[in-house]
């Protein structure tokens, strides 16, 4: 959920309860004002009934009216207690509507009467009606002018976060382009802008260090490779030697090949990462990969791995060396982590090119499948080919995904 979304669901759930609350508070408040008011006018009545009592010793006649009643009943001495009460208006005959009460007592010639006196108060709330309904209609109209407010006022606000976070998404580590600077009023933008721009530059400051590093001591170890490759070929082919010392000294020319293969593995990565491979050639995939399973014949027939495949013709345009390398590499890895007798079934289409191998009855672990170095247990690699195959694809602005559908391993390559 965006937060611009977030804030105007709290903000408009929030200004609903404050409305509803304070909207009720202000029925109560119009309801006891108008009660007051009609509690004044029977108030008003009860000292005329009073005056009239005392001038003339007698109850004043009773008329039928059209928004008051009023009603003498005899009671007992002192039995009647004042008060103002919510009862019914008798409108017509067996008709009744809300009204509002007085009940009080006077003595006349020596007798104790009760009087009622009622006022409709359908006028009233009629009036409470109107003056609710226009208030309902008012805050359902903020509420709108508030919802558009803060869509165009927050949207607006909100344009240098945007900016700088689209800045933060095209942003390459290996680009010589870095984060631009955004233009705005809000300091919190402002202090986030400068933030990012300087976290690019001290990140692009140490990938260039550690690039370099990388490259110069992949230079550096070509040289003593070759001499204790020549010397180890040299001291072999110089004396006899016991079972013991063969051992040895295969194990330590195995080890410096190893050695060899990395360092070149390293080289080529960064060479990829930097695009310095920039040769540019129409590939036809198709051809290509029916000569690497010529070329790879031998070896699953030692592995005893059968091969199919269904090729589409596709053609790409980039480095042949690159492309070679990615196929080996996956066709290669697709026959070290098989197992004797296993399957590779390869499919080439337009869209991408597909690689299934079985093997290992468990998935790989997504999360570090294309981490450097990172490797199965009991295998003989380098740990980086399938790094590199994936710096490749993004060099060609190509993606590979890996799935597990049992039995296979499943590599894919999203043209």
């Amino acid at each position: 959920m965006k937060l611009l979304t977030l804030y105007n669901r709290v903000n408009i759930v929030t200004t609903i309860i404050v409305m509803v609350i304070t909207g009720i508070i202000y029925y109560q408040a119009i309801s006891w004002i108008l009660n007051d008011q009609n509690d004044k006018a029977l108030k008003v009545e009860e000292d005329e009934v009073f005056d009239y009592v005392k001038l003339n010793n007698s109850l004043p006649q009773v008329f039928d009216s059209k928004d008051q009643q009023i009603t003498f009943s005899e009671a007992a001495i002192n039995s009647v207690k004042r008060e103002f009460i919510n009862t019914r208006y008798r409108k017509e005959k067996n008709e009744y509507e809300s009204g509002r009460g007085l009940i009080t007592s006077v003595t006349v010639n020596g007798k104790y009467y009760k009087i009622l006196i009622v006022e409709s108060k359908v006028e009233t709330e009629d009036l409470i009606q109107i003056i609710f309904g226009i208030t309902i209609g008012v805050i359902l109209f903020l509420l709108l002018v508030l919802l558009i407010a803060n869509r165009l006022i927050l949207n607006r606000l909100w344009q240098p976060f945007y900016g700088i976070l689209k800045e933060l998404k095209l942003f390459n580590i290996a680009d010589n382009q870095g984060i631009a600077q955004t233009t705005t009023n809000i300091d919190e933008f402002n202090e986030l802008n400068r933030a990012a721009i300087n976290m690019s530059v001290k990140a692009k400051h140490d990938y260039k260090d550690l690039k370099a590093f990388t490259e110069n001591a992949s230079h550096e170890l070509l040289t003593p490779i070759a001499v204790i490759n020549s010397k180890l070929d040299t001291l072999i082919q110089t004396d006899n030697f016991s079972d013991r010392q063969s051992k040895l000294l295969t194990d330590l020319y195995n080890a410096v090949s190893r050695l060899s293969r990395l360092n070149q593995s390293l080289l080529l990565l960064v060479k990829i990462e930097n695009r310095l491979m920039t040769d540019q050639q129409n590939i036809n995939l198709r051809t290509l990969i029916e000569e690497m399973l010529v070329q790879l014949e031998d070896i699953f027939q030692d592995k005893q791995i059968t091969v199919t495949a269904g090729l589409d013709d596709k053609e790409i345009i980039g480095s042949r060396y690159l492309i070679e390398i990615l196929l080996n590499n996956l066709i290669i890895n697709a026959v070290r982590h098989n197992h004797a007798g296993g399957q590779i079934d390869i499919h080439l289409t337009v869209n991408s090119l597909c690689i299934k191998n079985t093997g290992n009855n468990t998935p790989l672990p997504e999360e570090h499948i294309f981490t450097r170095f990172h490797k199965s247990s009991g295998s003989d690699g380098s740990g980086l080919g399938l790094t590199i195959s994936k710096q490749i694809c993004e060099n060609f602005n190509f993606s590979l995904k890996y799935q597990f559908e049992p039995p296979y391993h499943v590599f894919a390559v999203i043209f």
